[in-house]
């Protein structure tokens, strides 16, 4: 079976040799083969789990969840049931997200109707947007927003 040498097997992939070096220390990649000069040597099969790590990064999906879809495959098992929670959980965050930036959104919207630039005014000490994000700072430290 052909061995492939680290950049060998990113340049087939699409990653960084520090990436697959990542993969091999945190257990997604199993240990390498070694020359006798030290050089990490993987076969073909490691390319179809690196594309596998890639397309659930893709997804949303974070490295403590792939391990977690790899140990289900490298036991014999499907992990098809594991996936479908997974994904849905991520929904769930980015929805959760979605709302937290449209909030977002409306309050940029509103500090720019009420301190346009061309409108700037002071109250002799501070520039009303200056104070306007000086409060709004507040409510960020007392969590009042």
């Amino acid at each position: 079976m052909p061995q492939l040498t680290v950049s060998k097997l990113g340049g087939r992939v699409g990653v960084s040799p520090d990436t697959i070096r990542y993969y091999e220390r945190s257990g997604l990649l199993p240990a390498a083969e070694r020359t006798p000069a030290g050089y990490r040597l993987y076969d073909e099969q490691v390319t179809e789990r690196l594309r596998f790590i890639k397309g659930a990064q893709r997804v949303g999906l974070r490295l403590r969840e792939i391990r977690e879809l790899l140990e289900a495959l490298d036991r014999g098992l499907c992990p098809c049931g594991h996936a479908e929670a997974l994904v849905r959980g991520r929904i769930a965050e980015i929805e959760g997200e979605i709302a937290r930036l449209r909030e977002l959104k409306r309050e940029l919207e509103s500090l720019l109707a009420r301190y346009p630039a061309e409108a700037c005014a002071t109250d002799g000490a501070r520039w009303a947007c200056e104070m306007e994000l000086i409060r709004a700072g507040e409510e960020a430290r007392d969590g009042s927003s």
